[in-house]
């Protein structure tokens, strides 16, 4: 079975624990929901954030989800001029019968103006 990678986005509502850990906590449940992901198959995730999210990991929330033997990386993106404010970016790695173009890569909240052409996808 091929290893893929799913791309997802969103923004938290402010840098409190709480706004960081329910955004981050929302987008993982999409992206398993949206691509029959098992947490069994997936190998490691990369989370990134902007600079202006320093209350928590986002990765707290894959844990809580009950995530114990995936490898998570939580990392602080570069600043960069017009970032979109307290962005939360996500890479899961895992084992997928998918083909590549199957997979559905999503973006939420303020994120979604990131891949306006991913957005369409989860309609809130």
């Amino acid at each position: 079975m091929p290893m893929r990678g799913i791309r997802g986005a969103t923004t938290a509502a402010a840098n409190t624990r709480a706004a960081i850990l329910d955004a981050a906590n929302e987008l993982l449940r999409e992206l398993l929901k949206a691509n029959a992901v098992r947490v069994d198959d997936i190998a490691s995730v990369i989370f990134t954030v902007t600079p202006d999210l320093d209350a928590a990991f986002p990765a707290s929330a894959a844990r809580a989800l009950g995530w114990r033997d995936v490898a998570l990386l939580d990392m602080l993106a570069p600043r960069v001029p017009n970032d979109l404010p307290y962005c939360i970016r996500v890479l899961i790695h895992c084992d997928t019968a998918r083909a590549a173009n199957q997979l559905r890569h999503i973006y939420l909240r303020d994120a979604r103006q990131l891949r306006p052409d991913r957005a369409e996808e989860i309609e809130r």
